[in-house]
């Protein structure tokens, strides 16, 4: 007879629940990497949402930082639950000055061991499980596992569109998509209680307008749902005016920080997401941001963020680089241009191949469609699809397996995760490949 488990109901459905259908080969990749002389046939990952472009910049910036300052001896010792105020002091200066174009009050941040951690603790907070989370489609696969884990929310995908050439503009998520939302899951005898945007978006690049997001907000705020602006790749923008790339553009959005309405407005039903893993490189740092007017929110969360609390001298070394802004003005630039020169790489090879894609105007990533070269409109078919990519030319992509949307087909390229000479190889791979 087979042995009971010794776990819980939960740790069973933990031990069998995969937290991205890509993870298993993603590390298979890793152990056979490209390297143009001793392993020129190796694999090169094109799926994890990773900035490595600018790094070089952060890891001198914090070695210095390291040679010419003691560390202070508040490191050593216990902290606010909510973050240390010194660091919250630098980071509210440094999202003011560069990402939000408006004050911040350091006493309205909370900081959490990583974005995942920021997510988790306010879904607990904001959400009784069984409540519903609405995000629109397609989205960031993990999303799920990040609200609902812990928290016990359930994740509902708007899917506002079929087409990728409807979202060329960036999204188009409107209040009859979110009233029709509404009436679904009301009919389910479920709760709308969260609506959460990512802008610039993940995975399609587009920003939302800040026109649309007072549109949201308001109707959001008459519901009395909590509406959440995660904009971790708020730094991470391309540089649409780039000869190259204009034409893409016809509509002239630029991005605009949630911060500004949720000032205007001071709702406790608005709130912001940030971290230092994309914009800054810094993902293996673990330090994510919530932002808040909700004051008996912030209470939760400091009552509650003890185990997620940020390392105290990854705290310090940050409040040292973010408190630098002649420094964080060059990287900003640095890292934009970057960025720009990865994305032309990947869009003149897909423009060479006359593959439909959504025009990015930041995040990391480009959103594209290769549903043509699929035997047929199904899951298993891009699964198969996907790993045939994998397996004959080494090039590992996110398949749209996770992101809830209705097509099939579409996948996300990352394009930030490797050199810019690694991403031309695996472009001209990629030609070889489709043509």
């Amino acid at each position: 007879m087979p042995k009971h488990s010794s776990l819980s109901q939960r740790g069973q459905t933990a031990q069998n629940t995969v937290l991205r259908i890509d993870f298993e080969v993603f590390f298979e990749a890793m152990h056979n990497w490209y390297h143009p002389e001793d392993n020129p046939g190796g694999a090169i990952t094109l799926n994890i949402a990773e900035n490595r472009l600018s790094w070089h910049l952060l890891r001198d910036k914090m070695q210095q930082i390291s040679r010419e300052h003691d560390i202070p001896d508040w490191v050593a010792s216990y902290t606010s639950a909510m973050g240390a105020p010194e660091f919250r002091e630098a980071l509210a200066g440094f999202m003011g000055r560069f990402l939000t174009g408006c004050p911040i009050d350091p006493e309205q941040l909370g900081l959490s061991a990583g974005a995942t951690a920021t997510i988790e603790v306010s879904s607990w907070i904001l959400g009784d499980p069984g409540d519903v989370a609405v995000f629109p489609a397609p989205c960031y696969p993990v999303y799920k596992q990040d609200i609902g884990n812990k928290g016990g929310l359930e994740r509902y995908d708007l899917v506002t569109h079929h087409e990728l050439s409807d979202i060329q503009n960036g999204p188009v998520l409107d209040i009859p998509h979110l009233e029709e939302a509404l009436r679904d899951i009301q009919a389910q005898g479920k709760r709308f209680r969260m609506l959460v945007l990512t802008s610039p978006d993940n995975p399609t690049g587009g920003v939302y307008s800040k026109d649309k997001l007072e549109a949201i907000a308001d109707w959001c705020i008459e519901g009395e749902i909590h509406l959440v602006v995660n904009e971790i790749y708020g730094l991470s923008l391309i540089n649409t005016e780039h000869p190259e790339l204009v034409a893409d553009y016809s509509k002239n959005t630029p991005y605009t920080s949630f911060a500004q309405l949720m000032q205007e407005k001071e709702s406790e039903y608005l709130h912001l997401w940030y971290a230092m893993s994309k914009d800054m490189g810094a993902s293996g740092f673990r330090v994510g941001v919530v932002y808040s007017f909700n004051y008996p929110f912030l209470e939760a969360f400091n009552n509650l963020n003890a185990p997620h609390m940020v390392s105290n001298h990854t705290q310090w070394l940050f409040q040292q680089v973010l408190g630098d802004h002649d420094f964080m003005e060059k990287y900003i630039q640095h890292n934009q241009a970057a960025l720009t020169e990865s994305y032309l790489v990947v869009i003149r090879s897909l423009r060479k191949l006359q593959i439909p894609y959504a025009p990015a105007r930041g995040s990391l990533f480009v959103w594209l469609d290769l549903s043509e070269y699929l035997s047929e409109q199904s899951q298993e078919a891009e699964n198969k699809f996907w790993m045939d990519v994998y397996k004959k030319t080494g090039i590992l992509l996110t398949p749209g397996e996770g992101f809830g949307h209705s097509k099939r087909g579409q996948f996300r390229l990352v394009y930030s995760c490797v050199t810019k000479e690694e991403l031309e190889v695996a472009m001209e791979r990629l030609e070889e490949y489709l043509l």
